[in-house]
């Protein structure tokens, strides 16, 4: 890894984390792969199938490991990605582009393609429920659970009551 992180979040896929992280990569602006290790002779997957994908996006340091027979491990919702967007447009092209093949859920959820989840959340969403107004917080929070991918002027109208 190149970055000074003491934590990196470690993704586990059966034989596809190259093409995970370089299409994660492709979704994030300042994204890059820094480093692929391959199996070797003693395996266990065949000879020159990536093991490792060091990879960052936006700064944020993962690694993905093709661990073979999956079955047993698979991603859930108990552990999620959030991305903090700072407008509606962020918001727009990280619900497509994320949720593209994969499944959209309630309250700014989805599920990539590898069945990886992430909250879109725009960083206005957080600032809105979190104001001193409570009863303005609340309306703008009753807005958003009835959303699937939160639409800033549609909390804002409902903060403004």
């Amino acid at each position: 890894m190149t970055t000074g992180s003491k934590v990196t979040p470690c993704l586990w896929f059966d034989t596809n984390g190259e093409e995970a992280a370089e299409f994660y990569v492709s979704v994030f602006k300042n994204s890059t792969i820094n480093a692929v290790t391959h199996y070797g002779s003693a395996g266990p997957l065949p000879v020159g199938t990536a093991m490792t994908v060091d990879f960052e996006l936006d700064g944020q340091p993962f690694v993905a490991l093709n661990g073979g027979s999956g079955v047993d491990f698979q991603f859930n919702e108990s552990v999620s990605f959030q991305v903090d967007c700072e407008d509606q447009d962020e918001v727009d092209h990280f619900w497509e582009a994320l949720g593209e093949g994969g499944e959209h859920g309630p309250c700014g959820w989805l599920k990539d393609k590898y069945g990886l989840s992430w909250q879109i959340v725009p960083s206005r969403l957080t600032e809105l429920i979190g104001s001193e107004d409570q009863e303005a917080g609340q309306r703008a929070m009753a807005a958003m659970v009835q959303m699937q991918k939160i639409v800033v002027a549609d909390i804002e109208a409902a903060y403004r009551g």
